[in-house]
């Protein structure tokens, strides 16, 4: 027989009644003491919005951590660089916030001179436009004395986007960024040609890569990177970052 057998449960007889009516056990278990909630337990509504960004607090806490994370763990390496930078690479960045070649590559400082644009593109060499241009090829070559240009292209570009909705032909528009965006027409019309069909997110893709290989076309219309890539000195590289999937390729290279 179970060691159990011989225990009673503890459960009334009778029914407990008042009056003569039969009145209905309560179960403790089922009821809530509402003395005993907490503020925590009760229902507020919606919580109170966010503190407005304050740009100045932000860049004040992200410089005092990079001072005390990154600055003074390397203050050999930052007072060698306050004598003299000697970049290996220049790079033609796009403008888009999701897109950081130091962080994406794994560049120190002093590693890279970084120039940044809309849809990261190298307009053909022209003395009377995009001088701007010019003035950092120059320079990154001639002073810094760089010995790699990157185009440094990536996915989901909205510039891009715009490029590929753009009508075609060689109208021009007032607006900066469609005329900007114009100097990757010969990409589209490479891609297009080659691939119909090809609409959307792939079109898009397409022509961010044709993109990058169009610009490094462009880079050797300029005197000093003609000069440094026939003589060895300079390499021209193209990649594509797809932040979606975590993936960097490489596109082409000139040398």
């Amino acid at each position: 027989m179970s060691e159990y057998s011989n225990i009673k449960a503890n459960v009334p007889t009778e029914i407990p009644s008042k009056n003569g009516k039969e009145v209905e056990l309560e179960d403790d278990t089922n009821q809530i003491n509402l003395e005993n909630i907490t503020t925590s337990q009760v229902i507020t509504g919606p919580p109170p919005p966010s503190p407005p960004f304050d740009p100045i607090k932000r860049i004040n806490d992200g410089f005092k951590y990079f001072k005390l994370n990154e600055f003074n763990k390397n203050m050999p390496a930052y007072r060698k660089l306050a004598d003299k930078a000697e970049p290996k690479f220049l790079i033609f960045a796009c403008s888009d916030s999701r897109v950081c070649p130091i962080t994406i590559l794994n560049l120190r400082p002093g590693e890279a001179f970084i120039t940044r644009n809309i849809a990261n593109m190298v307009p053909a060499f022209n003395q009377q436009r995009y001088c701007e241009v010019g003035a950092v090829i120059k320079y990154a070559i001639l002073v810094c004395k760089v010995e790699a240009i990157l185009v440094f292209g990536h996915c989901r570009c909205g510039g891009i986007e715009r490029l590929v909705c753009l009508p075609d032909g060689k109208t021009s528009s007032p607006d900066s960024v469609d005329d900007w965006v114009s100097i990757g027409k010969p990409a589209k019309a490479k891609v297009v040609g080659k691939n119909p069909k090809a609409s959307g997110l792939e079109l898009r893709t397409l022509v961010e890569k044709e993109s990058v290989m169009n610009s490094l076309a462009n880079l050797l219309t300029y005197p000093q990177v003609k000069s440094g890539v026939t003589s060895n000195k300079i390499k021209l590289i193209g990649g594509h970052y797809d932040f979606v999937c975590g993936h960097f390729d490489i596109l082409g290279t000139r040398s």
